[in-house]
């Protein structure tokens, strides 16, 4: 049988990009839509693409399709994305592009003829770290983000995604539903590393996705009044750090208190930000995630209850919008059934993890498998997936697609 090439310990596609995008102050890479490090990621992914034989083209909103024979109706998509949060690991997301494009270099070395079209899809921004909206690619393309509140999305650095997009060929005006990319797609499979611990607790290198906890995003600002640190007496402040910090602690506490939620708050900003100065201004940002819809809702409103009790008590204002929602997700059935059998039946495990399979899901049959991560920890430096269950995951996906082609 043949198997993946691999260099220095590594399938040989992730060592190729193994030193782009490094971040030498937080560890791992921080790779970001548009940014030098995604800019390089996306050239290798159309050379090694094209080195395959497969034909590339950009759609719309920045995504990349590497097509097997002629684009058109019907077709096996797989795929996933190439970004990453700061000081990201290494496996999200490029571990399932790199099993895709070897998947199909072993169907074609094979003399394997598809009987249908068959694509490798690399989304843009997935885990929206440039201008926080996570599936900016996929959600773009499925309609399920509105064009022209996208267009208005701001980074960190103040400029808009409309004023990104033109400035690298994705022209804004385009950015939005795109039909015809849509209607391609038969059916859509996403390979990912793990981010748990559900496969080292089965003893098994992959498994089948059921399903996506509901989640989403929620920024959070807490205004207060910006004091000299050393002049203003502890009685007199309004201090919206110490609102934030106590808001952070009522977010956790909530979660804590309802089986199966998640709350987290990993991302922080203050105005105007000196050592000696009361903040004038602190922005949080939320990440909530539970069961379904309803228990995920019902968490924010607990939170979003906890944080003004918290904030008024330091005379304090606060400010909550929603900058992302995802319904709950449950892959269907008959194309879980399938994916196992192709393996030889494999387990199943739910996640807390958004990806854009999530969002496809509304729209196209479509199935995730996952790869043993042995720590099960995500989005750090320390991520991690053995050699051999990375072999694996190229070695199911080649079979799946067997199978579906």
């Amino acid at each position: 049988m043949n198997t993946p090439a691999v260099t220095r310990g590594r399938l040989s596609g992730l060592d190729e990009i193994a030193d782009i995008g490094r971040d030498p102050r937080r560890g791992g890479y921080s790779r970001h839509l548009w940014d030098a490090a995604d800019l390089e990621l996306r050239d290798w992914f159309v050379a090694r693409a094209e080195s395959t034989g497969l034909d590339v083209e950009r759609d719309r909103n920045g995504n990349l399709w590497a097509w097997w024979g002629a684009p058109g109706p019907d077709a096996v998509v797989v795929g996933s994305h190439l970004d990453s949060v700061p000081g990201g690991g290494e496996y999200d997301g490029p571990l399932g592009v790199v099993s895709a494009l070897d998947a199909v270099a072993l169907l074609r070395s094979s003399g394997f003829v598809p009987s249908r079209p068959c694509a490798v899809v690399v989304f843009a921004e997935e885990e929206g770290s440039r201008f926080g909206v996570a599936c900016l690619g996929s959600r773009l393309l499925t309609g399920a983000l509105d064009a022209a509140r996208a267009r208005r999305l701001v980074d960190a650095d103040g400029v808009t995604l409309a004023e990104a997009a033109d400035a690298h060929g994705v022209p804004a005006r385009h950015l939005g539903a795109d039909e015809r990319a849509l209607g391609r797609i038969g059916i859509f499979l996403e390979l990912h590393v793990e981010q748990g611990r559900g496969l080292v607790d089965v003893d098994g290198p992959l498994a089948v996705a059921s399903g996506i906890l509901a989640h989403g995003r929620w920024r959070i600002g807490f205004r207060g009044e910006g004091n000299h640190a050393g002049a203003t007496r502890m009685a007199d402040r309004r201090d919206p750090m110490v609102a934030a910090a106590r808001g952070v602690v009522a977010a956790r506490d909530a979660a804590a208190a309802r089986p199966g939620a998640r709350a987290t708050v990993g991302r922080i900003g203050v105005v105007p930000g000196g050592t000696n100065v009361i903040p004038s201004a602190v922005t949080t940002w939320l990440d909530a995630r539970s069961g379904d819809d309803e228990e995920t809702r019902a968490l924010v409103a607990e939170i979003e209850e906890r944080m003004r009790d918290v904030a008024a008590a330091e005379g304090c204002e606060l400010v909550i919008a929603e900058e992302s929602w995802s319904s709950a997700v449950t892959f269907p059935a008959d194309l879980r059934e399938r994916v196992s059998a192709a393996l030889g039946g494999i387990p199943e495990l739910g996640t807390g993890a958004g990806h854009d399979a999530g969002v496809l899901s509304a729209h196209v049959p479509t199935a995730m498998v996952f790869v043993r991560n042995p720590s099960g920890v995500s989005h750090a430096p320390e991520e991690y997936a053995e050699l051999d269950d990375c072999i694996a995951g190229v070695v199911a996906v080649e079979r799946i697609l067997r199978e579906l082609l």
